[in-house]
């Protein structure tokens, strides 16, 4: 059975080689006798001028399209068209026009390992065929260009979200060849990369971009690199529409408020609990389109956190004012609760100024017994007495004073009427909000 079995595998193996080299001989026998005779001992896994220095390929790229931005994966999906040219001189032949093949011969020739470093999804178009270009010129110069839609990582800080400026990057390395087998090179510099001036993106305009050359250090060596630069800065009237016209509109609504009587309970009421939870609403719906687990406040949180503040502030500034209402004297009793303060006002200084006329009577006792000291001299413990009373009286009085200081805070503090904290907020809202908007916009815009 072991032995039947191993024949019938060997069996296989002869027909499968014999079909690939048919295969094989049957493509070249369709070749062009031009094509026929560049390929003929043209080996694909030897890279040109192997052994004699590095193979220089020069890039360049055409976007067709950036087809999505995100902010929550951080990548961007484009659409490009890669072309790449080097010399190969196994490929010199006589004449003066360029050979196009068919993309599909590209398996018989050596063609760079690049490959595209911070892609996480990338295919090539194959409808209605593989969308490759094969060209090759008289003097061996190959052009190879692909057509590629890959999605790009692109790490993105969004602290200043939505009036940030993003700069991505796509980077070009070779895979398997360090620099001292191939360099790679921008063919026209800056303008290398073209189709830009044409794009029209959702959210973004493009401000400038710019290309760079630079060598990939690994463990195993050094690797050519291309990169090509683009920064993008976001546009801000969708989310001024969407997001901070709502916002500010219902801070203002919070204020209206300040206009209806305090005993208007469920009127004022209502207004706060629903301009809270229309906020709230509004402040989870801003957070749906970005990440969900962010290490940074982004500009738009601060702003949505004041208007909450504000909002939340309107609320209380009625519960302040509809407990003070509740416990302020009636109007009967008002003036005789004025009588009682001025009463107890009149008492203490009436305290203050006989205490303090007492302690400045014993100071002048003190200074003319001491100028009379040679004609009578007081016995030593008349002195001692006289100067133990008067220094409790002026501890005393310096006590009363601190006293009738903090009286007179809390008295400050105490709202006589509590319609002015409707009146005073109907001012101080306003100038507050207009001043922390100032900040916010200069702050964001300008720094």
């Amino acid at each position: 059975m072991h032995l039947c079995s191993s024949a019938g595998s060997l069996l296989l193996l002869l027909f499968i080689s014999r079909s690939m080299e048919g295969s094989v001989a049957s493509t070249e026998e369709i070749l062009p006798p031009t094509i026929q005779k560049l390929m003929k001992g043209y080996n694909k896994y030897l890279r040109p001028f192997f052994g004699n220095g590095p193979v220089t390929v020069g890039m360049s790229l055409d976007i067709a399209s950036i087809d999505t931005i995100s902010e929550i994966n951080m990548d961007y999906t484009a659409t490009i068209f890669l072309r790449q040219r080097w010399t190969d001189e196994r490929l010199c032949f006589d004449g003066n026009k360029s050979l196009s093949l068919d993309g599909r011969l590209v398996e018989l020739l050596w063609v760079p390992d690049t490959f595209i470093v911070d892609s996480k999804k990338s295919f090539l178009h194959d409808i209605t065929v593989e969308n490759r270009l094969i060209r090759i010129f008289p003097n061996g110069t190959v052009l190879y260009a692909l057509r590629i839609t890959t999605t790009v990582a692109c790490s993105m800080d969004l602290t200043k979200y939505p009036m940030d400026r993003q700069t991505c990057t796509l980077q070009l390395e070779s895979w398997g060849y360090n620099v001292k087998d191939v360099v790679f090179y921008w063919t026209r510099g800056n303008q290398s990369v073209s189709g830009l001036d044409n794009l029209q993106l959702a959210q973004y305009t493009l401000e400038d971009h710019y290309t760079s050359e630079s060598e990939a250090v690994y463990e195993t060596g050094n690797y050519p690199k291309l990169i090509f630069h683009f920064k993008l800065k976001r546009s801000i009237l969708y989310f001024i529409l969407e997001t901070y016209v709502p916002s500010s509109a219902l801070v203002v609504l919070s204020w209206v408020s300040f206009w209806i009587s305090q005993s208007s309970v469920p009127a004022r009421i209502c207004i706060g609990v629903t301009t809270v939870l229309t906020m709230t609403t509004l402040m989870m719906g801003a957070r749906t389109s970005l990440p969900n687990a962010n290490c940074f406040i982004k500009a738009i949180d601060v702003y949505l956190g004041i208007c909450f503040s504000f909002i939340f502030g309107a609320l209380i500034e009625y519960a302040v004012a509809h407990f003070c209402t509740l416990h302020q004297p009636n109007a009967a009793n008002a003036y005789m609760y004025g009588q009682e303060m001025q009463e107890r006002e009149d008492e203490m200084n009436g305290i203050v100024t006989s205490i303090g006329s007492r302690a400045l009577r014993a100071r002048k006792r003190e200074e003319m017994l001491s100028r009379m000291g040679s004609t009578s001299n007081p016995t030593p413990s008349e002195s001692k007495e006289e100067i133990n009373s008067s220094q409790p009286q002026t501890h005393c009085t310096r006590c009363m004073s601190t006293a009738r200081q903090i009286v007179r805070c809390l008295n400050c503090c105490k709202v006589e009427n509590p319609h002015y904290i409707d009146n005073y907020s109907r001012l101080s809202f306003p100038l507050s909000f207009i001043f922390i908007n100032l900040l916010y916009w200069t702050y964001y815009l300008y720094f």
